[in-house]
């Protein structure tokens, strides 16, 4: 297996400065990390190129959990009520604290300290343990920032073989990560910062909408370097040098240009989908979905993915992921599987069998709907093959497999989506039977049931909740859907399953969440960088 050599270049103030710019401040841990003039030649650009992506973007701030994934796209999961959490750690365990609950029997259960409030207290840079604003912003742009150095230097080197290819590719690399860090700023945050530059001071802010907007342009300036290489084996071995050995694998590997720009089309969809209220969803927009996904990722596609390994990895086996970190019995876990997902679950589904088992644990702690009668299984009940269905949880290692970007699913459920809501109701069932029969759900197919516009959105939704579990798009969802918001603005939601604290069950009962659907920049930006004028607003007003 090749070694995973990585530099590292964390960033402390995601906006102002990363860390690779001066030798004296590179961390040596590791004495086969290249320094920034080692990264001058091909072989240096190309290890820097690997390991400052997959460092800055995704590991570094061992809080809760060890990765990007157990903490960021833990709040996700969190706000989307797919998980609950009674550690104080990050202020996991009321960030998804809604502002009510009404039982079966009438009881109103009131949240005496909002949410909004409480996270806002801890946008302070005396706070940034406790800031769930800041560790997102810092990923993503120490993300960027790595990217960008990339880009600094790939035009300055003398390249064996096919150079331009190679170029080509290390570029098309860089802009693909980009186009996710502005994906991620973009979708979750009020306003953001674009930056092109290596350590450069931005204090000019724009709205979330610019940031997508950056995110596709990126990402549109990959899938063209992508579209012009011809020479596919010098292409590939780069590639393959770049994408750590230990997740060339699976779903995971080298991927053609082709797959890659199925990706590129996928996250584009999202990008569309995940920042517009179904709602305020056009024709136009729908069109645009669908001939997204269309050229989006498909079954046999290879696409970008982690995976866990013993030792110098991207995330650990234990306290790398939201799977992991929910894994085993509800007392001992970080994270406490919700009654809402399970909920989401249709009878018969193997996808339930196979990962969640029951284990009562009833919380003590003030989380009024975070009480379980459930557990997730490590390696599932079957495990997963031809004949059994998908495993959400492995800890052994190297046989769990996470997706960082898109993925089959996703598409082709997004796709679905496009489908149903275009007057395609059949053609869109077809779709979420497909992520179905993938996955081993072993469910009767819904297409060619005649089943009306509602019903169609509501499989639609479930399959969304249930395929998509652990992959960060369920906050999406939860916003986009409205769920998110104040009963008085039409969300919360209704008929949802709650265990009380005292065990008693109701499968009627009413959650008004009113969560912060945007997020206000971090105060380790905004304080150190404040906005220039002419930006747009830092805070969101909700």
């Amino acid at each position: 297996m090749k070694k995973y050599k990585y530099i590292y270049v964390f960033m402390m103030i995601a906006g102002l400065l990363n860390v690779t710019s001066c030798k004296k401040e590179l961390d040596v841990k590791n004495p086969n990390s290249p320094t920034l003039d080692q990264a001058k030649t091909e072989s240096g650009l190309i290890s820097l190129a690997s390991g400052s992506i997959y460092k800055n973007g995704f590991t570094g701030y061992n809080w809760l959990g060890d990765s990007y994934f157990s903490l960021c796209i833990g709040y996700y999961e969190l706000l989307a009520d797919n998980i609950s959490a009674e550690a104080s750690n990050q202020n996991i365990n009321v960030v998804n604290l809604p502002d009510y609950l009404v039982l079966d029997d009438g009881t109103k259960i009131t949240n005496t300290s909002p949410s909004k409030s409480v996270i806002r207290i801890s946008n302070s840079r005396d706070k940034q343990a406790s800031n769930m604003f800041f560790y997102e912003w810092a990923y993503m742009y120490g993300l960027n920032n790595a990217a960008n150095q990339i880009l600094a230097l790939v035009d300055n080197i003398s390249f064996s073989g096919d150079a331009t290819t190679k170029k080509n590719t290390l570029k098309a690399w860089a802009y693909w990560w980009k186009g996710l860090a502005y994906a991620k700023i973009g979708s979750i945050y009020y306003a953001g910062i674009i930056n092109s530059e290596v350590n450069a001071l931005v204090p000019n802010y724009v709205n979330s909408a610019a940031m997508i907007a950056e995110s596709n342009k990126n990402l549109d300036q990959a899938s063209s370097l992508l579209s012009g290489i011809t020479n596919t084996a010098d292409y590939g071995t780069l590639l393959g040098n770049l994408i750590p050995d230990f997740t060339q694998t699976g779903k995971g590997g080298v991927l053609t240009p082709a797959m890659w720009i199925h990706s590129i089309n996928t996250l584009k969809a999202r990008n569309l989908l995940a920042n517009k209220k179904t709602s305020d969803m056009t024709a136009a927009d729908w069109a645009t979905v669908l001939t997204l996904t269309n050229a989006g990722i498909t079954q046999s596609d290879l696409v970008f993915t982690g995976r866990t390994t013993a030792t110098n990895g991207i995330f650990s086996v234990n306290t790398g992921s939201v799977a992991a970190m929910t894994t085993g019995v509800p007392k001992a876990t970080a994270f406490k599987v919700s009654e809402r997902l399970i909920q989401e679950y249709k009878s018969g589904d193997k996808r339930l069998a196979n990962n969640f088992t029951t284990n009562q644990y009833l919380n003590q702690v003030g989380g009024f709907t975070f009480s379980t009668r459930w557990q997730l299984l490590d390696g599932g009940a079957t495990g997963f093959s031809d004949n059994g269905s998908l495993v959400l949880s492995n800890k052994t290692p190297g046989n769990y497999e996470l997706f960082i970007a898109g993925s089959y699913e996703e598409n082709e459920l997004m796709k679905a989506e496009a489908l149903i809501n275009t007057g395609q109701i059949d053609l869109g069932l077809a779709s979420v039977d497909k992520v179905r029969v993938y996955q081993g759900a072993g469910l009767a197919a819904v297409s060619g049931t005649s089943l009306s516009l509602a019903a169609a959105k509501e499989e639609l939704r479930r399959e969304r909740r249930v395929a998509l579990v652990f992959r960060g798009t369920a906050f999406y969802d939860a916003r986009r859907w409205g769920v998110i918001y104040d009963v008085s603005q039409g969300g919360g939601r209704t008929n949802a399953v709650v265990l009380s604290t005292s065990g008693v069950l109701s499968t009627k009962a009413t959650i008004n969440y009113n969560f912060l659907d945007y997020w206000d920049v971090p105060a380790d930006e905004y304080v150190l960088n404040p906005p220039s004028s002419g930006s747009a607003p830092i805070k969101n007003p909700n």
